[in-house]
């Protein structure tokens, strides 16, 4: 077996760990596995820490398990936060499921003979335990001064905490209990602030079943000027590319600070520890070519998405900030062209307008309504200055009549100087 948590160290995704793991895993193939909340129909780029876990646990010749929590979804754990979730829909929590088992396959290998990864439901066990006996057989275990001990208990003592949040660890801990009997799984993982529930899972091992078992968690990331990962500007950064654009996902990495992309393409990336400490050497050598930044964005991006999405994020990043072309702008697809551009003015103007064949003067002032030019003359004089382009065209005369191929059969974009765009929509 290859050292699962020498890997782990190298790339700084070790927080805790259990006395006698690590020895454990060198001697043993076994299953580990990571709980997944289906309170989303996607998973965002925070859980792909814990993903990743999974991914070196499958390479070290182990067997990844991925949780769906089914039954405790419709809970919600109490760690990290300060007050209770809604609860979901048995209906909701299924489409969620089936949306984040669907992103799993991504990454990990379901079928790859001894090692296979497997996927499970906590539901599938939950939905046959009556109240009283999930107390009698396993209430009975753990003591309330024990399960208040916890961080994510003291944390939400003075704000409050309902009983149900409460005996959130205790159903944790179960299910860890019942793979531990049932699927040999003698490992649990997750974010540091899933050790209070993981050890419950140990502890309930060792009282239900006699048996030892194991715990390991990796730091919770963050960026270094102290903001939370996995957020940008416009909430957060999903892994669906109906929520997140696979453009925007990409420019998320590309964003990256200096500070940060060495621990990010050490722990989202399968780059080795001399491929990533050449790469470092390189970027140091001329840090305004953000290699490592282009390299893990690159990686990432192919990886949750396609081949494809990431050479149409390239064009629509050469768009706004490189020397692109018209070809690079017709290549866009419309969701891409949307995304690159959402937040500028979209103007709408019907079809016909076309047709009478506008010159460009009459077009960018008396057809938008005075929204990009509110005046002929400061069209005229821009126009002149070489300042207007459509479609990356640069507009030479405002006589001009306007006959460009429309994007995608209903857009053209205007650029006025350098930085303020358009999009006329045509309908």
């Amino acid at each position: 077996m290859k050292n699962f948590v020498e890997e782990l160290k190298w790339r700084g995704m070790l927080h805790d760990i259990m006395p006698g793991t690590e020895e454990y895993l060198l001697k043993n193939q076994t299953t580990a596995y990571v709980g997944f909340d289906p309170t989303a129909s996607s998973l965002t780029i925070g859980n792909l820490v814990t993903i990743m876990m999974l991914v070196h646990f499958q390479h070290a010749g182990h067997i990844p398990m991925a949780l769906v929590g089914g039954a405790t979804g419709m809970i919600g754990d109490p760690s990290g936060k300060s007050e209770e979730r809604n609860f979901l829909s048995e209906e909701t929590l299924r489409l969620n499921q089936e949306g984040i088992r669907n992103q799993l396959t991504k990454f990990l290998n379901f079928d790859c003979g001894a090692n296979s990864a497997t996927l499970v439901n906590n539901y599938d066990w939950f939905k046959g335990i009556g109240f009283l006996e999930f107390l009698r057989d396993a209430g009975k275990h753990l003591t309330v001064n024990y399960m208040m001990a916890k961080d994510s208990v003291k944390t939400r003592m003075e704000t409050g905490i309902s009983y149900t949040e409460f005996s959130y660890q205790l159903l944790q801990g179960y299910d860890y209990c019942h793979l531990y009997k049932n699927n040999n799984v003698r490992l649990q993982m997750g974010g540091s602030d899933q050790w209070g529930n993981i050890t419950s899972g140990t502890e309930l091992i060792r009282r239900m079943a006699n048996g030892t078992a194991f715990a390991l968690t990796t730091p919770l990331l963050t960026k270094a000027d102290g903001t939370k990962f996995g957020k940008s500007a416009g909430g957060n950064v999903w892994l669906d590319p109906n929520l997140t654009s696979p453009y925007k996902f990409y420019q998320f990495w590309l964003n990256s600070a200096d500070e940060d992309v060495s621990r990010f393409i050490r722990i989202f990336t399968l780059l080795s520890k001399e491929e990533i400490e050449a790469l470092e050497a390189e970027h140091a050598k001329a840090p305004h070519e953000r290699l490592l930044q282009k390299t893990l964005a690159k990686d990432i991006t192919i990886r949750v998405h396609s081949q494809e999405d990431y050479e149409m994020a390239i064009k629509a990043s050469e768009i706004l900030f490189g020397k692109s072309v018209t070809e690079d702008l017709q290549a866009l697809n419309e969701a891409t062209l949307l995304s690159v551009f959402e937040g500028i003015p979209m103007i709408e103007i019907a079809k016909s307008v076309l047709a009478e064949q506008p010159t460009v003067l009459d077009l960018l002032s008396t057809h938008t309504n005075a929204e990009v030019f509110p005046s002929k003359g400061e069209a005229r004089k821009m126009i002149q200055g070489g300042g207007v382009s459509i479609n990356k065209i640069k507009i030479n005369s405002s006589e001009e009549i306007v006959n460009y191929p429309l994007l995608l059969g209903n857009y053209l974009l205007v650029q006025k100087g350098k930085k303020n765009y358009y999009l006329l929509r045509f309908n």
